[in-house]
């Protein structure tokens, strides 16, 4: 199970040389993030969603996992970007934050990979699309930019408030 301390544990080693980031890497309106494959729970196929009345724009709905009710957000709306058609390569990324299984719906996941927290840097005002205080830092690997986001931030405690109210309705 994934704490709150996670984002603590995932800055410091990036910071450190010594250590190794191992990550989960997915792809959101055209950009390569990731998390800390310690806070993912599992990665679903896109399945059907409930739809609850009433509920945040960011929530797309709820899941019944394994006899569990998990509300699933948006990624794309929790970045403020426009909504895109589903299709074979979206997934659904489950998480704990903030003592809550929450899941989000990606594009697409890359891959499982190991990187060195020593070619992870902090963040710079302007990344990408994305509001700063939601990024750990970027990755440089190769040709590529890997934006670590900060899932305790992104999903904050208010947040996962709302999306427990709405499993729970």
């Amino acid at each position: 199970m994934a704490t709150n301390t996670q984002t603590a544990v995932v800055a410091s080693n990036a910071r450190s040389t010594e250590e190794q980031l191992q990550l989960v890497t997915f792809q959101v309106a055209g950009e390569e993030f990731a998390v800390d494959i310690l806070a993912v729970q599992e990665i679903n196929r896109m399945m059907s969603l409930t739809r609850v009345p009433q509920s945040p724009p960011e929530i797309e709905g709820v899941i019944n996992l394994r006899g569990k009710i998990i509300p699933v957000l948006d990624l794309r709306s929790r970045f403020g970007l426009p909504r895109s058609d589903r299709n074979e390569h979206n997934r659904i990324i489950v998480v704990e934050v903030h003592g809550r299984v929450i899941g989000f719906i990606v594009d697409r996941v890359h891959e499982v990979l190991r990187i060195d927290g020593s070619i992870v840097e902090p963040a710079p005002q302007m990344v990408c699309s994305l509001d700063s205080d939601f990024i750990l830092g970027v990755g440089k690997l190769n040709d590529r930019l890997l934006i670590l986001l900060d899932l305790v931030k992104l999903f904050d405690a208010d947040m996962v408030r709302v999306a427990e109210r709405t499993a729970a309705a």
